[in-house]
């Protein structure tokens, strides 16, 4: 289909075959990069230390699972559960606020010993109440203060929270590693509302080196569409998804738009 990368998704780091994986990689060189998944019983923010510990264990797993594939960078929202979103009081935000830094400082010394780049990733305000915007995750990985912890900016949650995807990708700047293309249906890239022109822009301005991935999802897989409410088929198939939606991404990034 003409990719440069993939983004292998780890639910269960035990169910990866890694020679599986590289054996896949033999026959199609691709540059790899893996995605973390916290459900509720994996959440650094939470008052319970069992859990913040068993997020940190499958931080490490993976990351261990990173550095037999040489991959560098790890991307995602680490800092807690997906989905916890509630309103709470300022005392209780700025306690979740520190346990995530507490938490994301451990699991970034872990990634930089993995030779791994932690990307951190906000969410849409109906997934997270904690990281929503590149203003928040810029604090957030300043607060942090690891050459090992940057960015993970998703158009997707973008199109939702910010005023300016132009604006908050110039503002994660030279911190940005990792970047989701996704619509905002979730369906293929250039067919609905996101500001594509400015996020080519913003990227270029910034010197944008790394992939940009298009991240999509199916009712086929009934765990991830339930979380991401995925409740019809968000194209003709995904084969024709990643075709017309990598085709226009190409498209995209090789006529870098006008500064008008």
């Amino acid at each position: 289909m003409g990719f440069d990368a993939f983004t292998l998704p780890i639910e269960q780091p035990e169910l990866i075959d890694i020679d599986t994986v590289r054996a896949a990689l033999t026959e199609h060189p691709l540059r790899l990069y893996v995605s973390g998944a916290y459900g509720p019983d994996r959440d650094l923010t939470h008052e319970d230390p069992a859990l913040r510990r068993n997020s940190l264990d499958y931080i490490r797993a993976s990351l261990a699972i990173c550095q037999q594939l040489g991959v560098s960078i790890m991307a995602g929202p680490a800092y807690s559960a997906v989905g916890k979103r509630r309103k709470i009081p300022a005392e209780q935000k700025q306690r979740e606020w520190q346990l995530a830094v507490e938490g994301l400082t451990q699991a970034g010394n872990m990634a930089a010993d993995h030779g791994v780049t932690l990307a951190i990733e906000p969410l849409n305000r109906f997934e997270t109440d904690l990281i929503n915007t590149a203003a928040q995750v810029k604090a957030l990985i300043r607060d942090i203060d690891l050459p090992s912890v940057k960015i993970h900016l998703d158009t997707f949650h973008m199109n939702i929270e910010e005023e300016s995807v132009y604006d908050a990708i110039v503002l994660a700047g030279q911190d940005l590693v990792y970047v989701d293309a996704s619509e905002s249906h979730r369906g293929t890239p250039g067919q609905g509302q996101v500001h594509w022109q400015q996020v080519a822009r913003a990227l270029r301005d910034i010197n944008y080196r790394g992939d940009c991935i298009i991240e999509s999802f199916t009712p086929a897989c009934e765990e991830i569409a339930d979380a991401a409410a995925i409740w019809r088929p968000l194209a003709p198939s995904q084969d024709s998804l990643a075709r017309e939606g990598g085709a226009f991404l190409q498209q995209l990034f090789a006529h870098p738009p006008s500064l008008k």
